[in-house]
């Protein structure tokens, strides 16, 4: 049974708040994700002073303030990730989060993270990449804003450099993403082009979309979560909260057993329910020892005695060997 990694991303929904991301560690962890996730950053290294926020932060916050100013203001410091850390190996989740600088980078690989996570953000980023494909630790890529040429391109940058264990995951980063926009084909294009692990970030409202691209191949399914939709802040708004998280998580376990193997086989229950539903070969009416079976003689019904109805052929032609009464299951 293929098993899902499912993140939760909690992001920036700590609003700044120590405390606000312990209880976001916990959530997760009684949701069932296999793994909280945040953000790690200085804001001086990652963008300047003048740089307007997006216009879904500015419709999430209700503020209007510099991109600066907002990340400054979420900003968590190292000390703070290393309790969230402790606290995350405690009650027993994993921890990761997303360095949008190499400085925060290293810093979140000396606490020992699982895997390198590259936001959309940087995909287009080709001096990062190199440096992240140049820790050679497992990556898991989003792809939100890209085209598949861009796409290959940073593929082909982290392998450069390193990189050899890389997961893709399909993104519209646009918070909440419209269904119309979601495109959950192109996860598909991702796979059948690259050939590497695919998978789902997800900034949908709801758990259909998550729960339909783990049916349709993804391995690692990323959603946002936050304690709570109406807690101010850019990303609650496209979040999942605790109850509804633990629903898609619980769906996409299982769809997980619904998928299967892919071999066509019969279950066991299905073997035990044949025997009486499948159909046989039974006499239409009395069958005299000697006489040919024949259409006129032989029927199929539901009985749990009988030539499988399958073999009909076989008896057509075929000479009775004792008397029959109608109904009765016919043998070879």
């Amino acid at each position: 049974m293929s098993h899902t990694l499912i993140i939760a991303e909690a992001g920036v929904n700590h609003n700044g708040k120590l405390n606000l991301a312990l209880k976001l560690c916990d959530a997760a962890k009684e949701a069932g994700a296999d793994v909280v996730k945040f953000q790690t950053w200085k804001t001086e290294k990652i963008i300047t002073h003048t740089v307007a926020q997006a216009e879904y932060q500015t419709e999430n916050t209700g503020k209007t303030e510099s991109q600066f100013d907002m990340l400054k203001r979420l900003e968590l410091s190292y000390d703070d990730f290393r309790v969230i850390k402790e606290h995350c190996d405690k009650i027993g989740i994993q921890f990761a989060s997303t360095a949008d600088e190499e400085e925060s980078l290293d810093f979140l690989i000396s606490l020992g993270i699982p895997f390198i996570k590259i936001g959309s953000g940087e995909i287009t980023n080709i001096p990062y990449l190199r440096i992240m494909g140049s820790k050679k630790l497992p990556v898991i890529i989003s792809s939100g804003m890209s085209t598949l040429s861009e796409v290959d391109v940073a593929l082909t940058e982290l392998r450069k450099s390193g990189a050899t264990d890389i997961t893709l995951l399909h993104c519209t980063t646009n918070y909440p993403c419209p269904m119309k926009d979601v495109n959950l084909n192109a996860m598909l294009t991702l796979k059948y082009a690259f050939k590497i692990p695919i998978g789902y970030s997800d900034h949908t409202e709801g758990i259909e979309v998550p729960v339909a691209a783990v049916a349709m191949g993804a391995k690692v399914i990323e959603k946002h979560f936050t304690l709570d939709r109406k807690m101010e802040g850019p990303d609650h708004l496209a979040s999942t909260g605790p109850e509804e998280f633990k629903k898609m998580v619980d769906s996409i376990r299982n769809i997980e057993k619904a998928l299967g193997t892919g071999e066509k086989l019969p279950t066991k229950s299905e073997i035990d329910i044949s025997k009486v539903v499948l159909k046989r070969c039974v006499a239409s009416k009395q069958i005299k020892n000697g006489e040919i079976f024949n259409e006129k003689n032989l029927a199929v019904k539901r009985n749990d005695k009988g030539l499988p109805s399958k073999y009909w052929d076989l008896l057509i032609g075929r000479k009775a060997t004792k008397d029959y009464e109608m109904d009765e299951a016919v043998e070879l």
